[in-house]
């Protein structure tokens, strides 16, 4: 992986990335990983990049092989309160501060860093880049789309198995034909319209 940036060189680093920006239902999810380097996880890449077999063959191994790991998230009444990016910099914060180990670094992905007690950095398309990104990346893949599983139980009429809660073509015609979940983001556009609280 390219590790062109410099930070601090200690074992105690570490990664974190987010999952369910875009989506109209669910929690958005962070997960938090410190990376064991004498225990390396071979084919960690961004989760996005693999597919679903390869991500929920990983996600053991990191869970058994980190030196730490954790999942923090923000629900979607926190996500209408706050709006979706002061929600996610809430979720990473409740990641970090639930691992087990304290980092002594925190690398982020994307480009803007919450405020957290430990020194940090953003690294864009780190998930692609950093290892420990990667893994947090996987973590918080699976950990949502097994949400997403569970949820399309309860309401098997909206798809959220196939889409994830993401705005598809599908999702937005069940939502106009079956109205909102409690556990849609009401202050998103396509669930606005469906409530009829925009034109």
């Amino acid at each position: 992986m390219d590790t062109t940036f410099l930070y601090p060189h200690t074992h105690l680093v570490a990664g974190v990335d987010e999952v369910g920006r875009g989506p109209l239902v669910g929690a958005v999810v962070t997960a938090a990983v410190i990376l064991n380097p004498e225990r390396p996880i071979p084919g960690l890449a961004d989760s996005k990049a693999i597919s679903e077999k390869r991500r929920l063959a990983l996600y053991p191994l990191i869970c058994e092989q980190a030196l730490a790991w954790s999942v923090g998230r923000a629900e979607p009444e926190e996500i209408d309160r706050l709006n979706i990016l002061h929600a996610t910099m809430l979720a990473m914060q409740r990641a970090v501060a639930a691992l087990p180990v304290i980092p002594e670094y925190v690398l982020i992905d994307g480009n803007r860093c919450p405020s957290l007690p430990m020194p940090s950095m953003a690294v864009v398309k780190g998930d692609s880049r950093v290892a420990e990104i990667s893994a947090a990346s996987i973590i918080a893949k699976v950990t949502r789309d097994r949400e997403m599983a569970e949820l399309d139980r309860v309401y098997p009429e909206y798809g959220f198995a196939q889409h994830k809660g993401y705005p598809t073509a599908f999702h937005l015609e069940k939502l106009a034909q079956h109205g909102a979940t409690e556990h849609h983001r009401r202050s998103f556009a396509p669930v606005k319209r469906a409530l009829g609280l925009v034109s």
